[in-house]
């Protein structure tokens, strides 16, 4: 038996990026022929993607964690490691994705469209490509970044153009099933519809679709019944239309107090009460509702709606129902603003941000953080003082060290980039330039290159410092 999901919270993990090879290149009466390390290999991204096969979120359900592959190490002989695959996951059309705290992250309409939800982490820069007038041959390599983790939820709302709203039994699934091919489980009990059904009508030269809600009772807005959970449905609906039931068998009901109720819901939940709506007073084929139905007509055309009285059992009526349902339909696809049919959701992260902020937060500790410096210590592999020292330098570069002195740190305080949960502690030494001045000489080997003029020597030192942090991707 196939099970309707259309809420879900689904963990997502990007792949991580692989990390750079650290090589030197060797060969016969050669053996050292220069840096050959390659970078390492970008890491799969997670990316929705609107699928119009898939109807519900049910794989999901069962498996809410998904995880894209990892990018591959560089290697020697100047060999990148090849990229993560990335996973691509098929929602439903109409599906929208929330963090945690009910924020909207992307709503995907339209098929093919799609949304990144956890962004691959970039691979490690191999010491070919950090090799430089300067840096002949680095002996370390730059570390791959971790992919994102996300928790994310998923929400269907079902796209139609018409929405059925009413009380349970009053008739909507046999009226979707005579207006359409669909075939949704009918019965005289409440709650038989516990999904929404979809159904295709055509009606002259107009195709749209039609969906039966579960039904409504009082109180669906704040959670009573069935209605909190798929009054989204009737989000995306263009026309709603209250079928009313005429032969019911509660004496404390009667259709416009039913539709009193209705409306009152629709305007609890925010916004579903301004579409446009006609009423449908069905079962009109028993005796009892049709002069039930010719007496609250009046009353009904009197608050300006346009009322039709049908039978879903006898078909009578529905030629014109249908038709009516067509011209709202096409009205309101007119007012609409043209769209492409795919809409591509793009949220690029800035990658000129050179900003950074230095706060002292407890007595002796100062926290910087930032996009690049974070970035560059995740890069960084902490065994290797070489590797270290480079940090030193793109942070002195960045300006890091200046800020920190303005902010009044002193040697032997504790320096701390990154969040809370996750930075890396050290303390600074105020000499640190002097220090990134000495270290600078790292990566030279003078077996590489004959003795140079001191004038030369002189040049590469000034550009050493006016340096810019160039990384190739």
């Amino acid at each position: 038996m196939t099970t309707f999901v259309d809420r879900v919270e689904l963990h997502v993990a990007a792949g991580n990026g692989g990390h750079g090879c650290a090589s030197v290149h060797r060969e016969k009466f050669k053996p050292l022929g220069g840096p050959d390390g390659g970078n390492g290999g970008r890491g799969g991204d997670v990316i929705l993607t609107v699928d119009q096969s898939v109807t519900t979120l049910l794989d999901y359900h069962h498996s809410p964690h998904r995880k894209a592959t990892n990018g591959k190490p560089g290697e020697g002989g100047n060999r990148s490691g090849k990229d993560g695959q990335d996973l691509v996951l098929p929602v439903p059309d109409g599906t929208v994705v929330l963090d945690k705290a009910g924020n909207v992250l992307a709503d995907l309409v339209g098929h093919g469209t799609s949304y990144v939800a956890a962004q691959g982490g970039r691979g490690g820069l191999g010491n070919a490509a950090l090799a430089s007038a300067r840096r002949k041959a680095p002996g370390f390599a730059l570390l791959g970044e971790p992919g994102d983790l996300q928790d994310i939820v998923l929400e269907l709302k079902t796209v139609a153009d018409v929405a059925l709203v009413g009380y349970p039994s009053a008739g909507k699934s046999s009226l979707i099933s005579v207006l359409s091919a669909a075939k949704p489980k009918i019965a005289d009990y409440p709650f038989t519809t516990l999904v929404p059904n979809l159904g295709v009508v055509t009606a002259g030269s107009t195709v749209y679709t039609i969906a039966d809600v579960p039904g409504l009772i009082p109180g669906a807005s704040q959670g009573k019944g069935l209605g909190l959970e798929f009054l989204r449905h009737v989000e995306r609906c263009s026309v709603l239309v209250h079928v009313l039931d005429t032969a019911t068998l509660e004496s404390d009901r009667d259709p416009v107090s039913d539709l009193d109720v209705i409306e009152e819901e629709l305007k609890q939940y925010g916004g579903l009460d301004r579409r446009p709506r006609i009423v449908v007073l069905n079962k009109t084929d028993v005796p009892d509702g049709k002069d039930l139905a010719e007496m609250v007509r009046p009353d009904l055309e009197a608050r300006g709606y346009r009322v039709f009285e049908v039978s879903a059992v006898a078909h009578l009526g529905l030629r014109e129902l249908s038709f009516a349902l067509a011209d709202l339909v096409a009205k309101a696809r007119a007012a609409k603003p043209k769209e492409e049919a795919t809409r591509i959701v793009i949220r690029p992260k800035a990658v000129d941000d050179t900003g950074f902020t230095v706060t002292r937060e407890d007595e002796g500790l100062f926290r910087v953080r930032g996009e690049k410096p974070e970035r560059w210590v995740r890069q960084t592999d902490f065994n290797n003082d070489e590797a270290v020292g480079y940090l030193a330098d793109r942070l002195n570069r960045l300006g890091v060290e200046e800020e920190l002195m303005k902010a009044g740190a002193r040697a032997g305080d504790g320096v701390a980039i990154g969040p809370e949960d996750n930075a890396v502690v050290f303390d600074w030494e105020p000499s640190m330039t002097a220090g990134a001045e000495m270290l600078g000489r790292r990566g030279e080997d003078h077996r590489f290159e004959a003795p140079r003029p001191a004038a030369q020597r002189r040049r590469d030192r000034e550009a050493e410092r006016e340096f810019d942090d160039f990384e190739p991707f």
